[in-house]
């Protein structure tokens, strides 16, 4: 594959996608402008084998497909991107969000979807964690995985994502067998709970069912 070839399948995807030179840019470790210097100008002439790997992982391709020459990586069809919104649900006291929108995406393959959670692809998004009430179980930065198909009509004991007013809130929730009331409560005990809720009084968005986490 020639460097224009390369180029233009590299733009190809994003327009697909949906993505941007930016978070491309800056999920492959580059400055913020070196995905549009190298489709627009020509700079670099050629993608480092990092960089096209990362970039191959990240859209679900055949690294093959971006000018490389390595083992084939998950096509399309066996992985599954999950989109990223741009919005944190607080794991404190709350914070306000005036939209959702996707801001990038994660794939991961499908089969080991299945064996998480058996969602449809389509019903799970990845959010920030904001705050510290969960901690130490989800802390501040933690990206989680939340499955909208699981939610009020499934309600069992779990982490879940919640809408209070305009404010998403990751709390844990435990049912009382007998009322069928809900305690909603945070990790760290430093935090008050919700006693005795009842589910019509609670907006639940879905359940979380993988958390990522930077190791540092």
């Amino acid at each position: 594959m020639s460097m224009v070839d390369q180029r233009v399948a590299l733009e190809r995807l994003i327009t697909e996608r949906g993505a941007d030179y930016t978070s491309l840019s800056r999920m492959i470790g580059r400055n913020p402008a070196y995905i549009q210097q190298f489709i627009k100008r020509g700079s670099p002439k050629e993608l480092k084998e990092r960089d096209r790997k990362l970039l191959a992982d990240y859209f679900g391709v055949d690294e093959r497909s971006l000018g490389g020459s390595g083992a084939p990586l998950p096509t399309t069809t066996q992985v599954a991107r999950i989109p990223r919104l741009d919005v944190g649900a607080s794991a404190g006291f709350g914070a306000l969000h005036d939209e959702e929108r996707v801001a990038s995406g994660i794939c991961f393959d499908k089969t080991w979807l299945r064996r998480l959670c058996a969602a449809r692809p389509e019903d799970l998004s990845i959010i920030r964690v904001e705050g510290d009430s969960m901690s130490p179980t989800l802390v501040d930065g933690d990206e989680i995985m939340v499955n909208i198909g699981d939610g009020a009509s499934r309600l069992r004991d779990g982490i879940y994502v919640l809408r209070r007013d305009d404010a998403l809130l990751v709390k844990r929730v435990a049912i009382n067998p007998a009322t069928h009331h809900i305690t909603v409560k945070s990790d760290n005990a430093a935090y008050p709970l919700w006693p005795d809720c009842r589910p019509a009084d609670l907006t639940i968005i879905g359940r979380v069912v993988w958390t990522g986490r930077k190791v540092s």
